[in-house]
């Protein structure tokens, strides 16, 4: 557990140990989620991350590949068409 003190103006400093965690650097943003009356911290650009992961999960099985060698020739094939070759 950590502890974080409220300024002021309403802000706090998030502890190096839990910056580390969740990998935030300087300039970052979080997201502060509320789940059953308590609050979680996220680094947004991960969560926007896993969300499209999630998002897109399962889609290349339906579109028919099944290896990622597969999906990579499909783009070759693509690539040379956008090229007109």
């Amino acid at each position: 557990m950590e502890v974080a003190k409220i300024s002021s103006k309403g802000q706090i400093t998030i502890p190096v140990s839990v910056r580390n965690k969740l990998k935030l650097r300087t300039g970052d943003k979080i997201v502060i989620l509320e789940e059953n009356g308590r609050f979680y911290f996220e680094n947004s650009a991960m969560l926007a991350f896993k969300r499209a992961e999630d998002a897109f999960a399962g889609e290349a099985q339906k579109a028919g590949f099944e290896t990622e060698e597969d999906m990579q020739e499909y783009m070759k094939e693509i690539r040379k068409e956008v090229r007109g070759r």
